[in-house]
């Protein structure tokens, strides 16, 4: 079967961050016309939005809270649902970008996605060119331009793609054995997140890593080379630990915004942990316990008949699938991003009431989608990535239609 040309993947692989800032560009161009269309069509906000239409249409959801803390701070009613549920490095960018745009929050919120955003595809074409062959690198970044829940990164109001650029800066930074800076960009992604301490984990779990494979010496253009590589024994990350240094222990300064974020909540409000406590709320109500790690809800609303459930069916797949790729990361990438993925995985769902957001989580378990692309790429039909690719697009207007239009995604 006839297949693109080697050397011209190779080619696109050399510049693959600058292909994919373009790729990002025109993607925003084709989201914004379906959002302004929808946007006008469907009915605009009551709201006093005064950026462009096709930003404004994407603020939606969760975005008004982001909106109330950018410009009012923060709040906590203990047994009602509060602003403290939602983690404020995200929020704060927006205040400042706001400020400087005469305290327009809706088009800061829209701009400051937009702008990581584009940082983040950059980030990743970077990463995956470096770990995967050419043409499995390129799939995966088309994976990421396109997988369904992928329209909160073109200029939604919610902080996904802020976390995940800090997320993917902290990594960079470690591996370029830049210690001190990767714990303070990784600060600001436990500010951001709930799963934000998975960033830690990473970090320190990768560091470890690297310890071992520098001892065994490991040729680094076999690593760069984006050939597979067999994952550091166990037996050799155990002997690494005697070796952490200062600047290993440093990524634990890493947990920093998260702890600054309880201290913070500790002071005003009294209760450190006021964003886990809030999440029991009525109208909210994912509390812990076995009722919410059983996800009892999302039977209870099938037996109800409630339509509503359909909309999960595709995130409740899209975390199975999350879920089983986790073998192919700590394969092909080793056991610090692996233990990333597993415990940026492994919050949300214990926590989720019926796996509604775990589609826009995923995002954030970011080797996951260089695992998928693995995946379609190794021996599979050629056929399957030109199948995949277009209808993973379909998903996405799909779902950001259905996201203008006020439908929980």
């Amino acid at each position: 079967m006839i297949g693109p040309h080697p050397a011209r993947l190779d080619d696109v692989a050399r510049r693959l961050p600058l292909y994919s800032l373009g790729a990002y560009v025109l993607v925003t161009v084709v989201l914004g016309l379906i959002a302004d269309v929808v946007y006008g069509t469907s009915g605009k906000s009551a709201a006093a939005f005064d950026g462009p239409d096709w930003l404004d249409a994407q603020f939606r959801g969760d975005s008004g809270w982001y909106y109330g803390i950018a410009k009012n701070g923060y709040s906590y009613v203990p047994g009602q649902q509060c602003s403290v549920a939602f983690f404020p490095a995200y929020p704060m960018i927006v205040r400042i970008i706001g400020l400087a745009l005469g305290r327009d929050y809706v088009t800061a919120a829209g701009l400051v996605t937009l702008v990581c955003g584009a940082g983040v595809v950059m980030l990743f074409a970077a990463w995956v060119r470096a770990r995967l062959e050419a043409r499995a690198a390129v799939v995966a970044v088309g994976l990421l331009l396109l997988y369904p829940y992928s329209f909160f990164l073109y200029g939604s109001g919610y902080g996904e793609a802020t976390f995940l650029l800090a997320t993917l800066g902290a990594f960079a930074l470690l591996e370029r054995r830049h210690y001190a800076l990767a714990a303070i960009v990784g600060a600001v992604a436990t500010a951001g997140r709930p799963v934000g301490i998975a960033v830690t984990v990473g970090l320190v779990v990768r560091a470890v890593e690297l310890i071992a494979q520098d001892r065994r010496a490991r040729p680094e253009a076999a690593v760069q080379s984006g050939a597979a590589v067999s994952p550091t024994p166990f037996s050799e990350m155990v002997d690494a630990l005697r070796n952490i240094r200062g600047r290993e222990a440093s990524l634990f300064l890493s947990a920093s915004g998260l702890v600054a974020w309880m201290t913070y909540l500790g002071v005003r409000f009294g209760d450190p942990l006021a964003f886990a406590h809030v999440q029991g709320a009525p109208g909210w109500g994912q509390e812990p316990g076995l009722r919410t790690l059983l996800k009892v809800r999302i039977f209870q609303r099938i037996y109800r008949g409630d339509w509503h459930v359909l909309v999960l069916m595709p995130q409740i797949v899209a975390t199975i699938a999350a879920v089983l790729l986790l073998r192919v990361v700590w394969r092909r990438f080793g056991w610090g991003y692996a233990a990333y993925v597993a415990v940026s995985l492994a919050i949300p769902i214990i926590g989720t009431k019926d796996f509604m957001g775990l589609g826009r989580y995923i995002l954030s378990a970011f080797p996951v989608i260089a695992a998928a692309a693995v995946f379609l790429t190794n021996g599979r039909p050629r056929w399957l990535v030109p199948t995949a690719l277009p209808l993973c697009f379909l998903g996405m207007c799909f779902a950001l239609i259905k996201y203008v239009q006020g439908v929980d995604i």
